[in-house]
């Protein structure tokens, strides 16, 4: 263990085994690994609205929008406007479906979401952490976000003493965790959690979480 990772860890009574051990508390129940079962893909059309259908669907790992210019670059011979005019038809076809997403526009661009009328559906399914299927090490994470909130990816890399880069970006787009850029530095990039986070823990605020003393007996 370096001397780094070592001051970091004293800094704190908080340990990562007991953040998440609160965290489990808190929920009334320990968190679980689900395994994830995956369907056959079904054949589609490869075409500009299957592809911006696509990439709406995956979106972006900070779940920001995508522009319409963005999503042009990845086809060949296909201008932003045909991506526009895909986004409508697509639209066009979910409104006549009479499906549960929509895709909004912002002046960043697009992003495909639940619509509005079906969020207290989602809101029911997920619950609490545990049926959004959040593995330990995720958790884990959070829970350092949570207590070191603003905090850098190294940081967490050093508390873990491991790359978490890719279980950080899934809580972003779980929407548990927010990003920050610093207006002086865009280039620094923080993580705070958002009011999602706060919502699934039941909390009105941050200051709700378990304090250091009520740690001993989680």
């Amino acid at each position: 263990m370096s001397e780094n990772s070592a001051n970091a860890e004293s800094d704190s009574p908080l340990s990562i085994k007991r953040l998440t051990s609160a965290f489990a508390a808190m929920l009334g129940r320990k968190t679980s690994k689900v395994a994830a079962t995956e369907a056959a893909p079904a054949e589609v059309q490869v075409n500009t609205r299957s592809i911006t259908e696509a990439l709406l669907f995956v979106g972006r790992p900070d779940n920001q929008p995508l522009s319409a210019e963005a999503m042009a670059s990845t086809m060949r011979d296909i201008t932003p406007e045909e991506v526009v005019e895909a986004v409508a038809e697509l639209n066009a076809e979910y409104a006549a479906d009479g499906t549960a997403m929509t895709i909004v526009e912002s002046a960043a661009g697009y992003r495909m979401v639940l619509r509005e009328e079906m969020e207290r559906v989602r809101d029911r399914f997920v619950g609490k952490v545990q049926q959004a299927t959040l593995t330990p090490a995720a958790m884990e994470v959070l829970s350092v976000i949570a207590y070191r909130q603003p905090v850098d990816l190294k940081t967490i890399d050093t508390l873990r003493k491991q790359k978490c880069q890719s279980l950080v970006a899934l809580l972003v787009r779980r929407g548990l965790v927010n990003v920050e850029r610093s207006a002086a530095n865009p280039r620094q990039v923080r993580y705070v959690t958002s009011p999602r986070f706060l919502q699934v823990f039941g909390l009105s605020s941050i200051d709700q979480l378990p304090q250091a003393a009520e740690f001993e007996a989680a």
